[in-house]
Parts: structure tokens; C-alpha cells; sequence
């Protein structure tokens, strides 16, 4: 490869074997017509970075500064995390390579800006995703919080699975009340029945209230 030439790169990413990736090609090519251009093709989880060899492949010859143009059919075939994706669009911006996609056709109306306004557009397109990969964050943890239900016995999510750290069996709060009467510390009794020092305290603490009501009740 001559180390000056720089290239339009094609990405195609298939996730399962059902989807066809001609089909993503064929869709691709409409964007440069008869020019040349250099396939990378993978089939691979948008989410598994470490995996996507071709995807990492591109990234060299982008920081190499290799690349002229990089076209996917949607840009979820390079990152579908929006965080990810702008840090993407800024280092093709620091090696002056621009991103085409098919299905995201907009971008070639920002692609063909004269300069010294693409400079600007293109800033403007980063901060925008940067903004929608804040709000989305801030989104996804109102409604894990609004999925909680409250319950009388603890806190559970949607699918009631239960928050919080299980409560000690009755079997396990006897063995604790039984080595405390011989004399054994609280950092002992942890070590024996192998549970956290803090179980151990709160389950001497609720024994001791417990006894204390039955007490106030006797008298």
C-alpha cells in the first residue's frame, strides 16, 4: 500500500447470519458511484469493540491518516453507543476523514459545506451528539428508577428481582445469637459463618431490639 495514498474505505457489519451485507453494499456504492474504494467486512456485535478486528483495522489506517472517506449503510454499524460514536466523529475530524452513510444521507449535505463553514457545521454535529448521548444517559436511569416498586418486605426492580443484600436465614441469625453466647467476637462469628461484619451487627442489633420489645410487653 503506498503510504500517501489515502482511500475510500466501505465498512459492512452484520451482526447475525440472517442479514445480508450485499445488500449494505449495494446501498454503500450509490454514495461514490465508479470511484475506488477498499471493502472491510465483518460479522460482529456493534458492542464488542475488542472483537471487531476490520472495524479496528480502519481506526489504524484513519489514525495513519490513510483514509479519505469512510461510508456504512447506518451509523450503528460503527458504534450504536452515541458516546462512542461522537469520540468516532471527532478523531475522523482530527485525520480529515469524512463519514458517509446511507441510511443518515444528511451528512453529505454537511460533507459539502464550503470551508470555513464545514469547520463550523461539522463542531456543531459533534456537540449535538454529544448532547443527545447526555440526555439519552440521563433518560435510561429515570426509567430504571421509575421500574422500581416498592414492596413491603424491600425494594424490587420491574421484573422483581430484589434489591439490596439478601436477609439472613433464621438458621444463620441462630448460629450468630449462639456463638455471641459463648463469648465470640462479632469479627469471629463473621469469619466462622462466613458472612460480612456488618450482617453480624445488624442481625445482634435486630435480636437485641427484638428481646427488648418482648421484655417491655412482659412488664
Amino acid at each position: 500500500m503506498n503510504k500517501t495514498l489515502r482511500q475510500t474505505l466501505i465498512y459492512l457489519r452484520t451482526s447475525t447470519e440472517e442479514q445480508n451485507p450485499e445488500n449494505q453494499l449495494k446501498e454503500c456504492l450509490t454514495l461514490i458511484g465508479d470511484n475506488e474504494y477498499t471493502l472491510f467486512e465483518e460479522q460482529q456485535s456493534a458492542f464488542k469493540d475488542k472483537d471487531r478486528i476490520k472495524f479496528n483495522e480502519i481506526i489504524s489506517l484513519i489514525k495513519k491518516n490513510k483514509c479519505s472517506d469512510l461510508i456504512v449503510w447506518d451509523l450503528d454499524r460503527i458504534y450504536r453507543n452515541r458516546i462512542k460514536l461522537k469520540a468516532f466523529f471527532e478523531l475522523c475530524k482530527g485525520y480529515s476523514c469524512k463519514i458517509h452513510s446511507f441510511r443518515q444521507n444528511w451528512l453529505e449535505d454537511i460533507n459539502k459545506v464550503p470551508s470555513p463553514w464545514n469547520e463550523i457545521i461539522y463542531d456543531l454535529l459533534i456537540q449535538i451528539m454529544g448532547w443527545m448521548a447526555e440526555e439519552e444517559s440521563i433518560k435510561k436511569s429515570q426509567r430504571v428508577k421509575a421500574a422500581v416498586r416498592k414492596k413491603q418486605k424491600g425494594t424490587f426492580s420491574y421484573k422483581g428481582n430484589k434489591w439490596g443484600r439478601r436477609s439472613l436465614s433464621k438458621r444463620k441469625t441462630n448460629q450468630i445469637m449462639e456463638l455471641r453466647n459463648q463469648g465470640k467476637s462479632m469479627r469471629t462469628i463473621a469469619k466462622e459463618l462466613d458472612i460480612s461484619l456488618g450482617s453480624v451487627h445488624k442481625s445482634l442489633a435486630k435480636i437485641s431490639v427484638h428481646l427488648s420489645q418482648n421484655i417491655g410487653v412482659q412488664q
